[in-house]
């Protein structure tokens, strides 16, 4: 257990992809978040596609993911993994006893404490299908009004507004009371939405953060019993 009196917690944000720029952008947004009160460290897993976007990206991602967690184990007291579709998170979880935190587990599993039903937005509408699986594996699908992605043919807009835009929808059309932004890339939107349109919008980064600082102050990780208790 890390005490409120003690050093701060050291935790390791994974990014899955080998995309420096989105490493830099997370590492941005979470030291934002945690000010000093955490040490955070941000590593980019070079040996992965640049992006994350197909189970066979997953797949060549996971040995240096693997490998970037048993290198930073001794210094880490808690990790998160990076991307929404949680890629081998269970794999990571089996590894360490220290809590591990998947972003899109922890935004989806806030967003439905949060309000009734919730929308996830996502940023490519190839990725829907694996969302959806990921929502079933946590079951909370009653929980979903709608998962959305732009559509081709918005570039006049900004980005912000565009992922806005879908919002603005899932709040009036899908009735949606809270909004999942669906990817780390997509870090930092979200005060400026909720803004616009009133109803609570989660960065998948930070609530990965809070979750797992929470579970390092209390002292609790992993259970090593049954599910993932082989290592």
């Amino acid at each position: 257990m890390v005490s409120a009196h003690s050093r701060p917690a050291t935790i390791l944000i994974v990014n899955p992809n080998s995309d420096v720029q989105m490493t830099r952008a997370i590492r941005h947004r979470a030291r934002e978040y945690t000010g000093m009160r955490l040490r955070v460290r941000c590593v980019t897993n070079r040996g992965a596609p640049r992006f994350i976007e197909t189970y066979a990206d997953m797949a060549e991602a996971a040995p240096s993911m693997r490998q970037l967690v048993r290198t930073h184990e001794d210094t880490s007291d808690g990790f998160v993994i990076a991307c929404h579709y949680d890629p081998y998170l269970d794999m990571i979880k089996e590894m360490t006893p220290k809590p591990v935190i998947g972003i899109g587990e922890a935004s989806l599993r806030t967003a439905s404490v949060l309000g009734r039903r919730f929308s996830l937005i996502t940023n490519d509408p190839r990725s829907i299908p694996i969302h959806e699986e990921l929502i079933r594996k946590y079951h909370l699908q009653n929980a979903v009004a709608s998962i959305r992605a732009p559509e081709a043919g918005l570039s006049s807009l900004t980005e912000t507004e565009i992922y806005l835009e879908e919002a603005k929808a899932a709040f009036l059309n899908d009735r949606a009371e809270a909004i999942v932004l669906g990817c780390a890339g997509l870090s930092g939107m979200e005060e400026r939405i909720q803004r616009r349109i009133g109803v609570p919008v989660l960065d998948g980064v930070i609530c990965a953060l809070f979750l797992v600082e929470g579970l390092i102050r209390y002292g609790v990780g992993t259970s090593k019993v049954r599910r993932y208790g082989w290592d």
